[in-house]
């Protein structure tokens, strides 16, 4: 009974161990299995990785940007559709600025001020209203300029890898428009709208009646929001005032008038100034920054950069505005015209006395 017992038990033991065996080698051949199915795909995704920086033409820039790519891509779709925003904010402001005038600093004016300071006031304001109006319809509504796509003569420095078509000097692609433009200085939210070749005189001019009118409407109504403060603080006072609701109104619309105007002329004073210092410069705010790494690049030749687009100071005013003759600062610069601008924006002419325009 005793024998039969141990064999039995040996029996069992011999079978668990041939299954144990059988389960580890079952194990090893499907990770075998696996390991051969999962290296070609290992080889491939590294082949890719690779593909993005094991290049000559590539370095960790186009990581990024790949990297990137997808935040680059939401930031333009939002720029795009909240451009809308934008300008109805900006006509909405305007607006509401204009009526305040209208119907609160005006009158004052007229009560306290000798006839001819009046008029002064009443002919400044209003031809500044139409510079303002004028240049910013027409900084929203002209096309900045786009190379022809048909025309296979066109003057080309490079390809464009977005557009896969031929780009001239001056010309860069927006991610936010999808295009190439001609003479790209920027893509602006407020104008819905990329800034370059045809419209660039329309927005920088845009620019500068925006912020001679906040400064005007800011020093003109000074007086009038220091009273209206002072009359909205004594309301906290036992016993208070006993205004009207007109008056109070009043009141807290010229210090909106005043916070605002003042505001905007700060902000848009420092961009109107930037944009005035690159167009003395013969410069775009693109090539501002290719202008750099180049200069950077030829300093350590031992050469300097010179910018192939820099007529002189006043000449590039001159080329910006179509001042052709001194008539022109009146009739294309303080009055409002819709001449072209100076070129097609394809092709570019080379200042006279440089032989080469790039570097000596």
């Amino acid at each position: 009974m005793g024998g039969a017992t141990r064999s039995w038990r040996w029996l069992v033991a011999r079978v668990m161990r041939v299954l144990l065996h059988w389960s580890r080698l079952c194990c090893w051949s499907r990770r075998g299995q696996l390991a051969r199915k999962l290296r070609p795909l290992w080889r491939y995704w590294l082949l890719v990785l690779k593909s993005l920086y094991y290049n000559s033409l590539c370095d960790s820039d186009t990581v990024l940007d790949a990297v990137f790519e997808p935040i680059y891509w939401l930031v333009d779709n939002l720029t795009r559709w909240f451009g809308v925003a934008f300008v109805c904010l900006v006509v909405a402001l305007t607006s509401s600025v204009v009526i305040i005038v209208y119907m609160c600093v005006l009158p004052l004016i007229v009560e306290t001020y000798s006839p001819l300071r009046v008029l002064t006031h009443i002919i400044y304001g209003h031809w500044n209203l139409v510079m303002v109006t004028f240049h910013y319809y027409k900084a929203t509504h002209t096309s900045p300029g786009n190379p022809p796509q048909e025309r296979r003569d066109v003057p080309s420095v490079t390809m464009c890898k977005k557009c896969i078509a031929p780009k001239p000097a001056r010309t860069h692609h927006c991610s936010v428009c999808n295009r190439c433009i001609l003479k790209m200085d920027h893509h602006c939210p407020w104008l819905n709208n990329c800034v370059g070749h045809f419209n660039h005189r329309y927005f920088f001019c845009f620019c500068v009646y925006m912020t001679l009118g906040c400064v005007y409407c800011s020093i003109s109504s000074f007086d009038m929001f220091v009273d209206a403060y002072n009359a909205i603080e004594s309301t906290y006072q036992t016993p208070a005032p006993d205004y009207t609701f007109t008056e109070r109104l009043s009141h807290k619309s010229i210090v909106y008038l005043w916070v605002l105007t003042s505001s905007v002329a700060v902000a848009l004073g420092g961009l109107t100034l930037w944009h005035f210092i690159l167009i003395m410069r013969g410069e775009t705010s693109v090539e501002r920054h290719i202008n750099r790494k180049e200069s950077k690049r030829l300093a350590q030749l031992g050469k300097v950069f010179r910018n192939p687009y820099h007529f002189g100071r006043v000449n590039n005013l001159k080329i910006l505005f179509g001042v052709e003759k001194r008539s022109h600062w009146v009739t294309r610069v303080l009055l409002p015209s819709s001449h072209p601008p100076h070129g097609d924006g394809i092709t570019w002419d080379a200042p006279p006395h440089r032989t080469d325009p790039m570097a000596i």
